[in-house]
């Protein structure tokens, strides 16, 4: 894989004697695979020297450019992009997708007539725009996993899997934790900062943000940028081989750049794995061969491509704050994107205000929910009605909270450290919406369901063996319809259970993921054809991850000839579609299920 550096410097383009080194052209990065396939990461005024060299060697036809966020030094060279102004060239433009504006209106916006003699539709490349959110997606060859980072504007990170070769670009993010950013070692770890680090592990390069040192950061709390002692501390035994020191700030001449790689290469001293240290220079082509890896988690496994399932502006947030300024911060973020947020000023009237409304986000000071957060936020989402999706939760931590008693073991909960700005919040809470607003709808609960539980939890099978009585059938079922997964699924309270499986290695499931839960719904066989083109299931995390459903039958079973407890289904990883026999096979099949769940 090819790298190339176009622009390194961060904020504002700053060109002249002091730069000459490290250059003063804002972001933008030339990465190409093995098969030629061109990625334009960033578009900002070094974007002008690219595209005239593509145009120059006849290299303008096809490419795809990801943008990180759309604050002005990232697509400034847009407009000036040769390779847009050429009709035979074909360009597919990604960038993360926001609240209101869609990513070619605000592209649009910096080539209005007032700023720009040339609008948008005046390009004559074909080219189609992309918005995103934190997940996965591919480019022909290329894997692409995008990452929300911390800065006060929805901005993405990319990771580029391909050739055997790993290349992150992580620009404008600052640390969570703001002990991290001093470069000091905080008692426990914000959940956030960990998947920071998780999204780095393991690169054969990473490009990384380190506009400031440990000791400017104080004058910069809430710039959205990072220190170059935490990128060194979070890439440390990483099993990272290069980090390209990136986004220089505008007033570091190329002394200062010297300083700052000084400063990284003598922290990794302590390091037990060698890492190459760069700062990233305009002109400057890197060559990366593969090489044998230590194996790394993915993450990011869900669509990166999502399209929202409601409107997010229709979205409903709960604020359960005291403080004056988490008030103001979030108040003010909220009125920005004409978002409601219903207030309240403790516990009580946060579980109320979950009930009555089925809020996407719910804020709250930790004070607030008392020592044991993780309870108080249980509460919180038991409360919320079981036909409605779980909000996101962002719990407010004070500084001096975070550095005494570190709240970090509760699981769901995304803290903040305050005091926050505005523009932070905004930031957060856009970041927020923008994930629950999915392809993903949950099963509602069906009528009579407390005695639809009663009659399931009577016959006594829940969390007992397997049994061959219930296992031939799922034999059966997936030799009879050639599918690799058959099973006999039973929809509890809030999962479901498997009591019989063929080709799973799972015992149950959430039920708010469970097709099953829909299935029972009606009498007939339910089908999903293609779950990951359904507006309702492409972004269940059973379609986006492990078994990744394509294919979906399920055959309700019913007891008492009226209670559906639950369903003999088939799932395949592929498409696919049943005739009218076939479907009658299947509830043939559901029936003799029926008979053995019947028996003593």
């Amino acid at each position: 894989m090819l790298v190339r550096f176009w622009g390194t410097r961060g904020s504002i383009a700053k060109p002249g004697h002091s730069t000459l080194r490290y250059g003063g052209n804002t972001s933008c990065v030339e990465v190409r695979t093995a098969d030629g396939t061109l990625i334009v990461l960033d578009c900002g005024t070094g974007a002008h020297g690219l595209g005239k060299a593509l145009a120059d060697s006849n290299r303008t036809k096809r490419g795809h450019l990801l943008i990180s966020h759309t604050h002005w030094d990232h697509i400034q060279g847009f407009p000036f992009f040769a390779p847009l102004r050429f009709p035979s060239s074909e360009w597919d433009v990604y960038g993360p997708r926001g609240l209101g504006s869609s990513l070619r209106e605000t592209l649009a916006g910096q080539m209005n007539y007032t700023y720009f003699p040339v609008e948008l539709t005046g390009l004559d490349a074909q080219v189609r725009y992309h918005e995103l959110v934190d997940g996965a997606f591919e480019l022909g060859n290329v894997r692409v996993e995008a990452h929300y980072l911390n800065h006060p504007a929805v901005t993405l990170g990319y990771r580029l899997e391909a050739d055997g070769v790993v290349v992150v670009y992580a620009t404008d993010h600052e640390p969570h934790s703001r002990q991290l950013a001093m470069g000091e070692a905080p008692s426990n770890v914000t959940r956030e900062d960990d998947a920071h680090a998780a999204f780095l592990e393991g690169a054969d390069l990473v490009i990384h943000d380190t506009q400031y040192t440990a000791e400017e950061y104080p004058n910069h709390v809430g710039w959205g940028h990072s220190t170059v002692e935490y990128v060194v501390d979070r890439t440390r035994d990483k099993g990272i081989r290069r980090l390209a020191l990136f986004h220089h700030d505008p007033m570091r001449d190329d002394e200062g750049v010297d300083q700052l790689v000084s400063i990284a290469r003598d922290r990794f001293a302590s390091a037990s794995e060698r890492i190459d240290v760069l700062g990233a220079a305009e002109g400057m082509t890197l060559e990366i061969e593969p090489r044998a890896r230590r194996s790394r988690a993915r993450r990011g496994e869900g669509s990166a491509r999502q399209a929202p399932g409601r409107d997010v502006a229709e979205q409903k947030l709960v604020l359960c704050a005291q403080e004056a300024n988490n008030i103001e911060a979030f108040r003010g973020a909220a009125a920005a994107d004409r978002l409601p947020l219903l207030e309240t000023g403790n516990l009580e009237g946060t579980l109320n205000l979950a009930k009555e409304n089925s809020p996407s986000v719910v804020i709250f000071e930790r004070a607030l929910f008392g020592a044991d957060s993780a309870k108080g936020v249980e509460g919180v989402r038991e409360a919320v009605p079981a036909d409605a999706s779980q909000p996101m939760v962002l719990g407010l931590v004070s500084e001096r909270e975070n550095t005494l008693e570190a709240p970090r073991a509760e699981s769901g909960i995304e803290w903040v450290e305050t005091p926050v700005t505005k523009q932070y919040a905004r930031t957060r809470l856009r970041s927020c919406l923008l994930r629950t607003a999915c392809r993903w709808r949950r099963a509602p609960v069906p009528a009579g369901e407390e005695e639809r539980i009663q009659a399931l939890h009577h016959l006594g099978l829940l969390d007992t063996g397997a049994e061959e009585r219930f296992d031939r059938y799922t034999r059966l079922a997936a030799a009879l319809f050639r599918v690799p997964t058959a099973l006999v699924s039973l929809v509890d309270c809030d999962r479901q259970w498997f009591k019989s499986r063929h080709g799973l290695d799972a015992e149950e499931t959430p039920r708010d993921r469970a097709f099953c839960a829909h299935a029972i719904l009606d009498s007939e066989v339910f089908e999903i054809t293609d779950a990951r083109v359904h507006p309702d299931f492409a972004d269940n995390p059973l379609v986006t991850g492990p078994p990744y459903v394509r294919f979906y039958a399920g055959a309700p079973l019913s007891v008492n000839g009226r209670d559906r407890i639950g369903t003999l289904c088939l799932i395949d990883y592929l498409p696919r579609e049943l005739d009218a026999g076939q479907k009658e096979l299947l509830k043939d099949l559901a029936r003799m299920v029926e008979k053995e769940i019947e028996t003593p």
